[in-house]
């Protein structure tokens, strides 16, 4: 685990002078790493420490920013009771009491049902026909996974997925890290973020992620914000982490900032 680049370090001495700072985090692939099956995934214990203690920290604000369901986030993540949480990319929301803000259910109507089942159907067809792909459940979508298989596989998988799913109406598609979901409701991390922000009452945002999806919440940072990519591609964010096993030393910094 190496040092911060000095570009990094300089903005995080920053943090120390903010009123209120958001410090939020994708979970698979930032504060967990990736893993074959996504009810394996657990954050790296000092990363955790870390961000429990950023959490009881005064003008501190953590929060959790996942394309997993909330109830999914919640399993593996086992997140502070002080941080927010937003799942789904963007659609689902929750705020601890002390906020007082209301969470944000997903209740799905007749046609976004219909159009559910149908990307079921439609994936688990894929499935069935790609050995070692498999299917995520959630609330208001359905996720092709595609890590285990073969690249030729995966590539294929992932091309009739496309094709098929083209004819379900009122659907939308995500493409991420080896894997492609079909959801019913159009939301993206960059409102989350926006939400966070705003509930938070922040003057400042760092926000770290590794995947396609996150770039919609790096677009969104604003002047004096800190966006971090963790690992390989490209990217909105202004700096990088080589993978969650460097996401300490940042947290870490940024406790020390935040501590003075």
């Amino acid at each position: 685990m190496g040092p911060l680049s000095p570009e990094l370090a300089d903005a995080i001495e920053t943090l120390a002078e903010t009123q209120i700072l958001l410090v939020a985090l994708d979970f698979d692939g930032t504060l967990a790493p990736l893993v074959d099956h996504p009810d394996d995934a657990r954050p790296l214990p000092a990363s955790a420490e870390l961000l429990s203690r950023l959490a009881s920290t005064e003008n501190t604000v953590t929060a959790l920013i996942s394309g997993r369901d909330l109830a999914s986030l919640r399993a593996v993540a086992n997140p502070p009771t002080e941080t927010l949480l937003v799942g789904s990319h963007g659609t689902e929301r929750w705020a601890p009491e002390s906020f007082g803000i209301d969470a944000t259910h997903i209740d799905l109507n007749e046609k976004q049902s219909a159009a559910l089942d149908k990307a079921t159907k439609v994936l688990e067809m894929v499935v069935a026909a790609n050995p070692e792909t498999s299917l995520e459940y959630k609330p208001a979508s359905v996720v092709l996974h595609v890590r285990q298989t073969s690249p030729e596989v995966a590539s294929r998988a992932l091309r009739v997925a496309h094709e098929k799913l083209e004819d379900v109406k009122d659907l939308w598609t995500l493409d991420g890290k080896a894997v492609l979901e079909a959801t019913v409701l159009s939301g993206t991390k960059g409102e989350g973020l926006d939400w966070l922000r705003e509930v938070a009452d922040a003057s400042t945002v760092l926000f770290a992620g590794d995947d396609v999806t996150d770039e919609d919440a790096f677009a969104v940072l604003r002047p004096g914000d800190i966006g971090v990519k963790i690992g390989s591609g490209n990217t909105r964010a202004q700096f990088r982490l080589n993978g969650p096993g460097e996401l300490s030393t940042l947290l870490e910094a940024v406790l020390d900032m935040r501590s003075l």
